[in-house]
């Protein structure tokens, strides 16, 4: 899995060399606070009231020793608690060790909320700025609680260890699936969007969900590395639908599910406009001919109509390699 620790114990030499590059002060609050939610060096600086070459210093011997993620996104880095191999595993047993009342460790956790909360006033800012988008198309359309019992419904009764949603935007599949599935990540290629969808996470305490800069035609994941994908309003914009399709079925594992949300074909031309959405809605055909191409076994589809806009939540499942459909849950 693509972010799953290793469940075998830390080896010794991962352990010792783990030890020496949390053995410092200003590094065992490094992993405190990273363990709390991602940060970018500026952040940091801003909280241990430290220079920023020595902060990143820090934080390149920690990388090294597998205790931190390092995740660019454009000019800026966010650095976080490793989430997978044997130094994310030392990093959780040191964290464990920590006191819990001690003064610099709460202090830090004060100066964290204040960040966060810079980041959700920027965040509210912005989604106030182009609400007026948003509430526009949704009027259009059914509840969007009814779209997300149904997005629901398709994952019912299986186990998730990891879960993809693509072109994530403010991070809303991730709020509605993220309580339901081990790890999550969301991927997007809007900053700005990332920046809401980071707030709404912390907001809700879904630690086990992140976000990632990326061009979800080319996800920055390994294959056959996620047994849930979801790709919810994107297509519409896509250039090219049926590759985001194949895109998916490449990161699912044998066994995972796939599910597509958009919209019925429609004759709203205002969208096209003014909202940039390059096709008007899918035909049921058309997009299980994606599935298919893709090595994907369609399923059931389900029809949610709404006035004019009728969404659509079509679902696949990747076949075993000895198996053109296997029906089976996790």
């Amino acid at each position: 899995m693509f972010f799953e620790c290793e469940r075998e114990p830390p080896g010794m030499e991962t352990l010792l060399t783990g030890l020496r590059a949390a053995a410092e002060p200003t590094r065992l609050r490094l992993l405190h606070l990273l363990a709390q939610g991602e940060l970018t060096v500026t952040e940091i600086t801003q909280i241990l009231g430290q220079s920023q070459p020595r902060v990143s210093r820090h934080l390149k011997l920690m990388c090294e020793a597998g205790l931190l993620d390092r995740f660019p996104e454009g000019a800026w880095v966010f650095y976080r608690l490793a989430a997978k191999g044997r130094g994310g595993a030392v990093a959780r047993r040191l964290l464990d060790l920590l006191p819990g009342d001690d003064q610099t460790l709460t202090l830090d956790g004060q100066r964290l909320a204040s960040i966060r909360a810079g980041r959700a006033d920027k965040a509210q800012a912005y989604f106030r700025d182009n609400a007026s988008r948003w509430n526009e198309i949704r009027s259009l359309q059914v509840d969007g609680a009814e779209v997300e019992k149904a997005l629901l419904a398709v994952f019912a009764g299986r186990r998730i260890h990891d879960l993809v949603d693509m072109g994530t935007g403010t991070g809303r599949v991730l709020e509605v699936l993220g309580p339901h599935v081990e790890r999550a990540i969301g991927i997007d290629l809007s900053r700005e969007m990332l920046s809401v969808a980071r707030t709404n996470l912390e907001r809700l305490s879904l630690s086990n969900c992140m976000v990632r800069q990326g061009d979800i035609a080319q996800m920055p994941l390994p294959a056959a590395t996620a047994d849930a994908v979801t790709i919810h309003q994107v297509l519409h914009y896509a250039t090219d639908p049926a590759a985001l399709v194949a895109e998916a079925a490449r990161v699912l594992e044998p066994g995972g599910r796939l599910a597509v949300v958009d919209f019925a074909p429609h004759g709203e031309e205002s969208l096209r406009d003014q909202h940039a959405h390059r096709r008007l809605g899918f035909e049921d055909a058309e997009v299980e001919g994606w599935l298919r191409a893709a090595g994907l076994e369609p399923g059931p589809v389900t029809r949610l109509p709404g006035e004019p806009l009728t969404v659509v939540v079509w679902t696949a499942q990747k076949p075993f390699p000895d198996s053109k459909s296997t029906g089976a849950t996790r």
